[in-house]
């Protein structure tokens, strides 16, 4: 299984982007999907997840109300829409697969495939 992440790049503070990831393989309807983030010499941190059926969504706290997960099936492909940026989201960004599919989509030992990393650098 590979993911593909893409949509990052260099945005003002304020501003908007959408990251996008497509997952190989046939099995992408099953699994529960997370984006996450690191920065510069911090460890990865948990952004936003969306379960196997699109159903139940979850979001980091300084997150909600500014960034959206959501997934098309049909695609391959979950999405995470970023709106009002700021300059600590700032980050190299991830996208993973998680098999099981609907349970602890927080946590990154959850995870089994992992996306290579798309970054997004917001200015003041």
């Amino acid at each position: 299984v590979q993911l593909q992440a893409s949509g990052g790049g260099l945005v003002q503070a304020g501003g908007s982007l959408r990251l996008s990831c497509v997952v190989s393989g046939r099995s992408f309807s099953r699994y529960g999907m997370g984006w996450f983030r690191q920065a510069p010499g911090k460890e990865r941190e948990f952004v936003a997840a969306i379960n196997w059926s699109g159903e139940n969504t979850y979001y980091e706290d300084s997150v909600k109300g500014r960034f959206t997960i959501s997934r098309d099936n049909a695609k391959n492909t979950v999405y995470l829409q970023m709106n009002s940026l700021k300059p600590e989201d700032t980050a190299v960004y991830y996208c993973a697969a998680d098999r099981g599919g609907d349970y602890d989509l927080w946590d990154t030992n959850e995870y089994d495939y992992w996306g290579q990393g798309t970054q997004v650098t917001v200015s003041s």
